[in-house]
């Protein structure tokens, strides 16, 4: 039997042997550390006989998936300590994830005081250092077992294998559980691990079935490296922007008004309102588009014709559709069909073609409860939407344009190096879900996968993700959590015109049905704000700050003086303000910093004599005193190029 190692080196045996027994065979030392093994890319315990030719790759806590080994045997010891300290609590799942592993438990609430007791007594546990083994029962048996240890969420599952399955089950000195492994070999071997919340959580993800309550935790090879993840989780609770969003009183949401419909505050809604300007006019002066309005409800007729009835109907709020006097009408999920009305509010020759058309379009979705977060997913949502009607040969250099508007947006924006882009397909199993068929989504998916290929554009494809009716380059970014959503889509659609009867006179006076991109600039307000929220820790731009300068005064005999400035710098367009209190300055300062506003303007009597302004800025710290008019020259000018500039602790 030969065992090809990951080196290329090969190793040959008369007998079988397991995975350990090939450590041992090539050190000690390297027994001591593996933790599991991939044979033939497979995942295994160290247990694991090896019978025939393989390759066979040694895995230690440096490798992640021998990381992975270690994280699911820890949920493991998670789940003894709970029962150990809580005896009612039910077991129910507990896999390894990304960063970690959780396990959910039919019990109360675990409180953070709950959490460190179940991490001392994993202590306990993982000091005895308890051999772990492995072993398999026929189906009726292992249900047996399970309803003798009254575990009905492992009786569930185990009913639901195939009849004639083989169950497998770790033991790690009295504490049984279902897994399918693979598991280290005793509960000695971890050394970092912590417990980091609990929340609660659907069986199956089934709101109707039983709440469960459930921890996460993570683990780590060494000691050192559990302190960086936690020094990371710190960061990532900083910039979360459902908490420093409410904390920056940018937004605000209230149970009485509904989930997922946020309210925009004076601060947050002057950052939107400076998006929303400059996202026309780009398009508008500089892309070549048209603005449109149009209304945000309509009957059903319309969603029939353009297929949302059909395939988005549970995705919209109907109104009136058991009404035998009232028209059934729907919020609006998308703006396309509405804006196909106004392209064929009049002829068009193909001369006149592209006919690009953009609107700020507040939709509306019917979003699951448990699906909503923040302002990322939300069911009242505005959108920088657009859709260019065009002949199937400018195609290409449209969708083009679109990637070019949409890369121009984020970088502007600062924003171009947290994306990826995917090709989003239809699911072959699943035709009833789309238009059109094999050969319609075949091409049009090969036509956008030509599209990134020419303009070097690197990407994956996932299959299901599509619109209905077409194809779409998805550009992804993740949130400080690594939940990963769509920020910028470009659609292509070669069937909607038919459904609607859409067509433009060609050279020959023929009617021709045009293709349609459907399209977004920059995407969602409110996802955007929750992205630069993130991003930057709510230290955005100096253009796209809600208070962009604030004055301190030194003491009061500069107030006036401080609200001449105020007035010249209102006057240029910044958005200032003065604080004018009897405070010392050193609190002002603080205070103005803990607020994020990007510049300070210190001024005394000296100030007001010399006309001048002490300069703060989150930039470079202290930037000296400089004549007004100066200050008011490069703030405007910053405004105006959208600079983004190193803040200080950056340097």
């Amino acid at each position: 039997m030969k065992v090809t190692l990951k080196d290329g080196s090969v190793r040959e045996y008369e007998q079988n042997m397991t995975v350990l027994d090939v450590a041992f065979d090539i050190s000690e030392g390297l027994a001591r550390n593996v933790v599991g093994g991939e044979i033939n890319g497979e995942v295994v315990d160290l247990r694991t006989e090896i019978t025939e030719d393989c390759t066979l790759n040694l895995l230690t806590m440096k490798d992640e998936a021998g990381l992975q080994i270690v994280r699911h045997t820890t949920a493991h010891i998670l789940a003894e300590a709970v029962q150990n300290l809580f005896p009612n609590a039910k077991i129910a799942i507990g896999p390894s994830i990304a960063e970690g592993f959780y396990y959910d438990f039919e019990a109360d609430p675990f409180s953070r005081e709950d959490l460190d007791n179940i991490e001392k007594e994993m202590k306990k546990i993982i000091k005895k250092g308890n051999k772990i083994t492995r072993y398999t029962l026929p189906k009726d048996e292992a249900i047996a077992m399970m309803k003798e240890r009254d575990e009905k969420f492992k009786v569930e599952l185990i009913e639901d294998l195939p009849d004639g399955e083989t169950i497998s089950f770790y033991d790690q000195g009295g504490f049984v559980d279902l897994c399918a492994g693979p598991h280290m070999q005793s509960t000695k071997g971890i050394k970092a691990y912590k417990l980091i919340s609990s929340s609660m959580a659907y069986w199956r993800g089934d709101e109707k079935r039983e709440r469960l309550q459930r921890i996460y935790g993570t683990a780590f090879a060494t000691k050192d490296e559990l302190a960086a993840y936690m020094d990371h989780l710190e960061d990532i609770k900083m910039r979360d922007h459902n908490r420093l969003g409410r904390e920056m009183g940018l937004f605000t949401t209230v149970d009485v008004v509904g989930q997922g419909l946020p309210l925009f505050t004076p601060k947050g809604t002057k950052m939107i309102m400076k998006l929303q300007r400059w996202i026309e006019d780009l398009e508008d002066k500089e892309w070549g588009y048209i603005r449109t309005r149009t209304p945000l409800m309509a009957k059903s007729d319309l969603y029939k014709i353009s297929g949302h009835w059909d395939h988005y109907m549970d995705g919209m709020f109907v109104l009136n559709q058991d009404s035998e006097d009232k028209e059934t009408m729907a919020l609006r999920p998308m703006t396309c069909p509405f804006q196909y009305y106004v392209y064929m509010n009049e002829q068009h020759s193909y001369r006149e073609l592209p006919y690009r058309m953009s609107e700020t379009s507040t939709l509306f979705r019917n979003e699951d409860s448990g699906e909503m977060h923040g302002l990322t997913r939300v069911r009242q949502f505005t959108i920088t939407e657009g859709h260019i009607i065009l002949r199937p040969d400018q195609a290409e250099e449209e969708l083009t344009r679109c990637v070019e508007l949409a890369n121009y947006v984020m970088t502007t924006l600062g924003l171009e190096g947290d994306v990826k882009y995917r090709l989003s397909k239809w699911d072959p199993e699943n035709t009833e879900k789309y238009l059109g068929d094999e050969e319609y989504w075949n091409s049009t998916q090969q036509y956008l996968r030509d599209v990134m290929d020419k303009n070097n554009i690197a990407y994956d494809e996932e299959e299901g993700e599509a619109a209905f009716y077409g194809p779409k380059i998805d550009i992804q970014a993740k949130n400080v959590y690594g939940k990963e959503d769509t920020m910028v889509t470009i659609q292509l659609d070669c069937a909607s015109a038919e459904k609607f009867g859409m067509y433009y006179i060609d050279e020959t006076g023929a009617k021709v049905r045009p293709w349609i991109i459907h399209r977004t600039s920059m995407g969602c307000y409110e996802r955007t704000m929750a992205w630069l929220i993130e991003h930057y820790a709510g230290k955005f731009p100096t253009w796209l700050c809600p208070e962009q300068v604030r004055i301190l005064t030194i003491s009061e005999k500069a107030a006036e003086y401080a609200e001449e400035v105020r007035k010249q710098l209102a006057a240029n367009g910044v958005d200032v303000t003065a604080d004018l209190r009897s405070e010392k300055i050193g609190y002002k300062i603080r205070e103005a910093r803990m607020a994020r506003v990007p510049y300070m303007l210190v001024v005394g009597v000296n100030e007001a004599e010399e006309g001048t302004v002490a300069v703060r800025s989150r930039y470079a710290g202290d930037e000296g005193t400089k004549p007004v008019q100066q200050f008011i020259d490069e703030i405007c000018e910053e405004i105006r190029t959208k600079e983004i500039r190193k803040i200080e602790e950056e340097k």
